[in-house]
């Protein structure tokens, strides 16, 4: 039931963050996503009924088994490390605006 739900979840939403509320690297990752205007579902699995069965789908979906566990347009990108230096690579903004995430606003 959980894999059903987590790909559900990521193939309805351009930005998923699979996160539990207390890590201190699924905030710095949440906040990362706020700062370049970013709008995301946060799955906060300590507080979800089935956060740990959704856990142990992801693990089996993308091999990654820790949070943040981050999907950006149906695509596994994996967690805090890889986000942050694929955004220090400069790709995390076109790779949000080609899923639909980041609208272009006009200054």
């Amino acid at each position: 039931m959980a894999l059903p739900k987590a790909k559900e979840i990521v193939s309805s939403n351009p930005v998923v963050v699979f996160s539990k509320s207390y890590c201190p690297f699924c905030v710095t990752v949440k906040k990362l996503l706020q700062e370049i205007g970013v709008s995301f579902k946060a799955i906060e699995l300590d507080t979800e009924g089935d956060g740990s069965e959704i856990q142990s789908a992801l693990a089996e979906w993308t091999g990654q088994r820790t949070v943040p566990n981050v999907f950006i347009g149906g695509k596994h990108i994996g967690g805090c490390d890889a986000t942050t230096a694929i955004h220090k690579e400069g790709k995390l903004v076109p790779l949000l605006t080609e899923a639909g995430a980041l609208v272009k606003t006009s200054a």
